[in-house]
Formats: C-alpha cells, structure tokens, sequence
C-alpha cells in the first residue's frame, strides 16, 4: 500500500465503526484527509481494534515517522559538566530515547478532542490506538482516577522511544499555592523513579502542567530544573534527562536555568 491507500483504509474503517458518521464525506485533499484521520483517533473510544487495521496504522505512522524525521539522544551534546543533561527544542514525537513523559490528564486515556494540539493529543495519535486501551486498562485495574503527582508508564508503540510516563499535573485555579510546587515537583521524581525501576537509561520531559493547566512557565522550568538535579545528585543516578521545550519562551527560560549553550542544545557539532 502506498500512504494515500493507507490512510483512506484507516479513515473509511474508523468511518464504519460508528453508525453516526454514515454521512461523512471523505475529503479529497490530502491535508483535510489527514486531518480527519487524525481527529477519527481522537475521538474513538479505547477498544481494541482488529489485526488488519492495527497492521495498516501501524505501517503508517511509521512511514510518517520516517518522513518526518527523528532525532535521537546521540546527536544532543549535554549542557551539565557530568554530561547527563540536555536541552532540546521540537516534537517530543520525534525523539528516540529511553521513554518520553506525556503531560495527562486524570482520566488517563488521552485527549479527545479533535486535532488538539496539547501534547497528550499528540503522543496518543502518533503511538496509534493502542496507547488509548493499554491507558484504560491501567485505569480499570486503578479503578480511580488517576492521583496528580504520580506517574504510570506504557508502551510507546509506534513512537521513536521505548515507553510513555504518564504524569497528571497541578492544575491552577488563581495562583500557585505551595502545594502545587510540591505535586509538580512529585510528578518529575515520579517518572524518575519509575524509569529508573524500569531499567531506562534516557528520559524526555515536556514543560508539565504549562499548557492549559496554567503552572507559570518560569516558575515550572524552576521545579524541574531543581527536582531533576536533586533526584540524580541524591540517588548517583546515571540517568540522562533531556528538557523538552517546543515555545521559544520556554527554551530561553531553560537556557538561563542550565545554563545552556544554544549550540548545545540544537546538537551542533
């Protein structure tokens, strides 16, 4: 199959699925094609899906991947004299290394809305609809939501890591109180802890509770920074940390917290 053969047979199969979209017209240009694709994985619910579909996704996203691009942990130079932090600014969907941290929401399963941009939206369309069951199974055996400052990992399925931490953050109401700092703090040794228990030897985190949770940036990158810090220098961890950014702002307030030297963290040299 080429991509355009593939990405009709996964839009007219999740099409069938439901008797509510009887009515769908598929587009014809490739960009809306993808775009109803991609909102189609948004919205479906976490069930399994049958071996010839999963093979076609499968082969999909990573013909995508591979024509996207992935960076990966040997082409960053660390910004930490021990060599053990890095700096890096991009799609943490295309960053091969030992897991990638996805900011969550309680439920667990993902975003549901259609073509959001959050991360949570990204990691589970670009991991396949796998991530979704494997994320409700995990819920249906917690049988709760899922606490904010914890930490859960997963398979990354067809994402270029090996696994997905899966932390809630904080959310902000008016300001941040103390508490907040102490369950986003929970939430970067939570993965921490978990990825070193898991034998991980690289972790990407993106900028927790930042987005639609409202943590200040500045503020955030600053528990990070030191959480990360404290944890490698209490535990002699070799784990090697890498500060996913994708705004500018966010790049140049971890910039200033590292120390870091842009050429550094774009992998120069």
């Amino acid at each position: 199959m080429t991509q355009q053969e593939r990405r009709m047979f996964l839009i007219r199969h999740l099409l069938a699925e439901e008797r509510r979209y009887e009515d769908v017209a598929v587009p014809a240009a490739e960009g809306e094609q993808r775009r109803l694709l991609r909102g189609l994985m948004n919205v479906r619910p976490p069930r399994a899906a049958g071996r010839e579909f999963l093979q076609v996704q499968d082969d999909y996203l990573r013909q995508e991947l591979a024509e996207e691009g992935v960076t990966g942990l040997d082409q960053l130079r660390p910004v930490d004299a021990d060599g053990q932090l890095y700096l890096w600014q991009g799609d943490i969907t295309r960053l091969r290394c030992g897991a990638i941290v996805n900011a969550a929401n309680s439920g667990m399963t993902g975003c549901y809305v259609p073509c959001h941009a959050c991360i949570d939206n990204c990691i589970h369309t670009y991991a396949g609809v796998q991530l979704r069951l494997d994320c409700a199974r995990l819920m249906a055996e917690q049988g709760r939501e899922e606490p904010t400052g914890r930490a859960r990992l997963t398979r990354a399925y067809n994402l270029p890591c090996d696994y997905v931490l899966h932390t809630v953050g904080p959310i902000i109401q008016d300001r941040v109180r103390a508490e907040d700092r102490r369950l986003l703090a929970g939430c970067y040794r939570s993965c921490l802890e978990l990825a070193e228990a898991h034998g991980v030897e690289s972790i990407a985190f993106c900028c927790i509770s930042t987005g639609v949770f409202r943590f200040p940036n500045q503020a955030a990158a600053e528990i990070a920074v030191a959480t990360v810090r404290r944890y490698l220098a209490q535990t002699n961890s070799k784990m090697k940390v890498i500060f996913n950014v994708f705004k500018d702002k966010d790049r140049e307030i971890y910039e200033r917290l590292l120390g870091a030297d842009p050429a550094a963290e774009a992998g120069a040299g």
